[in-house]
């Protein structure tokens, strides 16, 4: 995975001389508004509060499907082949996106904007594996989320240089008010931060977020996101959570199943539910909606609520 992420990587150099040849034979980024697709919901966001009306921002699946595990269909293929660049997470949550490039015939004339090339990356928490795993849930955290926001409108003004200016006053706005969400929380919630707070999560989709608020997940229910543990490494886990002192977990919003229902059952813990941010409708609001809907929910467990 980690390779395919490099050679991909590679093959974007050449978005500045496509991005010459769009405007003199007149492709779409010349005559009409350039069409940016985006692979996730919170890079929907992220693109749309950059570019405004300047551009088209364009899903390549639709909303209601697990990103994980994904297959093309063909109507995702057909949308690629329509569009002037492309955003995507490239470490992990969207590996279904090489191959409707390649299908498309869009391998060696896709200008990609990687959206994590600044972002440090961290190793998935709790995999059972013998290889480290680049964690690719870096969109759920603000620190991050400006890091990705700043790359993407430094990328995209790139790729239209008429609206370079714009995109970056946009994308320094939006970094603004996301930041602004920790903000929030950490005046809120100063008095309430204790080396005590020990956390559980059902898989390590939440690991950024946790980092950047400087809490301790103490163990991982799941050895995969979306893989459901064996009967021993249940039983580990719970034994991990009792010896660690656990009292919360937090499980994935819409489904924390009857997976959730036990270990709170076996454990006692308090269960809270956190967004994941990619499902359901695409919108300019999303990211922050739902990332602070995620940080209340951190404030309320921290508080004892």
């Amino acid at each position: 995975m980690r390779r395919a992420f490099l050679s991909f990587r590679r093959l974007a150099w050449p978005w500045l001389a496509l991005a010459g040849a769009l405007a003199v034979c007149g492709g779409a980024a010349a005559q009409n508004k350039p069409r940016i697709g985006v692979t996730l919901h919170p890079y929907y966001s992220f693109v749309k509060n950059i570019v405004g009306d300047r551009a088209e921002v364009v899903p390549v699946i639709p909303g209601e499907v697990n990103p994980h595990g994904y297959e093309p269909r063909a109507d995702d293929i057909k949308r690629a082949g329509t569009l002037d660049a492309l955003v995507v997470n490239g470490i992990g949550h969207d590996e279904f996106i090489f191959k409707i490039i390649e299908a498309a015939g869009r391998k060696d004339n896709l200008p990609l904007i990687y959206a994590n090339a600044t972002v440090a990356l961290i190793p998935i928490g709790g995999d059972k594996g013998a290889e480290k795993i680049v964690n690719p849930h870096t969109f759920i955290s603000t620190t991050a989320a400006i890091q990705q926001v700043y790359e993407i409108a430094r990328r995209l003004g790139e790729i239209d240089p008429r609206n370079a200016a714009a995109y970056r006053n946009a994308g320094r706005d939006y970094g603004t008010r996301i930041r602004q969400l920790r903000a929030e929380f950490m005046q809120r919630d100063a008095a309430h931060a204790r080396d005590d707070f020990r956390v559980a999560t059902m898989h390590a989709g939440y690991d950024y977020l946790f980092q950047e608020f400087g809490l301790r997940i103490s163990a991982v229910i799941e050895p995969r996101h979306g893989v459901s543990p064996t009967a021993r490494q249940l039983a580990q886990t719970v034994d991990d959570i009792k010896s660690a002192h656990v009292t919360v977990l937090f499980a994935e919003q819409y489904f924390g199943g009857n997976l959730a229902e036990t270990v709170q059952r076996e454990t006692g813990v308090r269960v809270f539910t956190l967004s994941h941010i990619t499902d359901g409708p695409f919108t300019a609001e999303k990211f922050e909606v739902e990332m602070r809907e995620n940080i209340e929910t951190l404030a309320r467990a921290l508080e004892g609520k």
